[in-house]
């Protein structure tokens, strides 16, 4: 029995990653096992690692790493701790195959500790692009470390082929977390409110706006210009969550809670929706707003319009209802302008995903059970 090891260091990852570890806990051929690190652990993210419990799985290891500071020196002081952690959990767990997703530096630490115990990396979201923040390069790194790739479209899959990955490692198997919406169920409304304490109204924005770590515009500058045109709009009401442990996300933080506790009347902020209130929102709001991947990968699934802010997803693949918009209040505010447009509201209604793949955790866990491991972690080069 292979024994596989998810690693998971954040709320909107783990959303992603949880289908995958219930179907691998479920096979006769594979045993589950699961690392959390980094926001799960830490109360300023919501002690999110309850949720993993609720939904029923052990955590075999917790990596505690994340220093309570958002300067660049404490992120890079967090890798280092995570090194030393994932270094003591992988002695004593022994894992066959470790599972990561996307680009994180909490994964690029898990990666590159597993490194050097040759232990094999199944690597899912790699080959796509975020030219606005240092997770691009994170990404890119975490490939070249990885012996299997599960990509989410044909054009990622050529990328990592062209990274230098042997084409016979590369799956295109689709997004797994637009695979999640079609087998999701889903809060009512009324319920969703009620676990809200807060009333969406006909007309309502769910807005996530992350740190942009490699922009020449400031966090703050661009928080700010955001909140303005929120500001205009006051017949919106507005759920924010909070942004993930990047350098600079407490400014973000800080800027949200100024607004809400100034908008009482139609503002709400939380650290962690969980995965079911956060898809549930999906449902019922008028649109996302902000600079998340979420708004990029999932939200086109649910008939409604993305508005992405800056170039922290630039380079990524988008269906036609994902409407880019530059940093400064009057770029935001035609951007806001246009996805409540007539055409784009149309195209929305579509819901033309071009992340959508049938069979998407089935494929995976195929080859997880299946591809052979012996000299797995020796690769050659493949050129074009």
């Amino acid at each position: 029995m292979r024994k596989i090891c998810v690693i998971t260091g954040s709320r909107a990852e783990y959303g992603l990653l949880s289908g995958l570890m219930k179907q691998i806990d479920e096979s006769e051929d594979l045993k589950l096992q699961i690392i959390a690190t980094n926001m799960h652990l830490s109360p300023e993210f919501g002690l999110t690692y309850k949720e993993i419990e609720k939904d029923g799985f052990v955590i075999d290891k917790r990596v505690e790493m994340l220093l309570s500071s958002d300067t660049s020196s404490a992120t890079a002081k967090s890798v280092g701790l995570g090194m030393i952690g994932f270094a003591d959990a992988y002695e004593d767990l022994r894992p066959d195959l470790i599972v990561v997703l996307g680009d994180r530096y909490e994964i690029l630490a898990a990666v590159s500790t597993a490194l050097f115990f040759k232990i094999p990396v199944a690597h899912l979201h790699g080959g796509e692009i975020t030219e606005g923040a240092y997770d691009d390069a994170i990404r890119h790194a975490i490939t070249k470390m990885s012996h299997l790739h599960f990509t989410s479209t044909e054009e990622y899959r050529k990328r990592v082929i062209q990274l230098g990955e042997s084409p016979d490692r590369v799956f295109n198997v689709g997004a797994i977390g637009v695979e999640n919406i079609k087998k999701s169920s889903f809060l009512s409304k009324e319920e969703l409110e009620n676990s809200l304490d807060f009333k969406l109204g006909d007309k309502s924005l769910l807005v996530t706006f992350h740190p942009v770590t490699l922009e020449t515009c400031t966090t703050r500058e661009q928080c700010d210009n955001l909140l303005e045109v929120l500001t205009k709009h006051s017949e919106y009401r507005i759920l924010f969550t909070f942004p993930n442990s990047d350098t600079d996300g407490c400014v973000i933080v800080d800027c949200i809670k100024d607004f809400v506790a100034k908008n009482k009347d139609r503002a709400i902020a939380f650290k962690s929706l969980g995965k079911l209130r956060y898809l549930s929102a999906l449902k019922y709001v008028s649109a996302v707003i902000g600079n998340s991947s979420s708004g990029i990968l999932e939200v086109p699934s649910f008939g409604i319009p993305t508005l992405d802010i800056g170039d922290r997803q630039k380079g990524r693949i988008a269906a036609k209802s994902v409407v880019h918009s530059g940093v400064s209040m009057e770029e935001i505010e035609q951007g806001f302008k246009l996805i409540f447009s007539e055409e784009i509201q149309s195209v929305a209604k579509l819901r033309n995903n071009p992340y959508e793949k049938d069979g998407t955790t089935d494929m995976i866990v195929f080859q997880l059970k299946t591809y052979p491991l012996e000299n797995l972690v020796q690769k050659s080069f493949y050129n074009l």
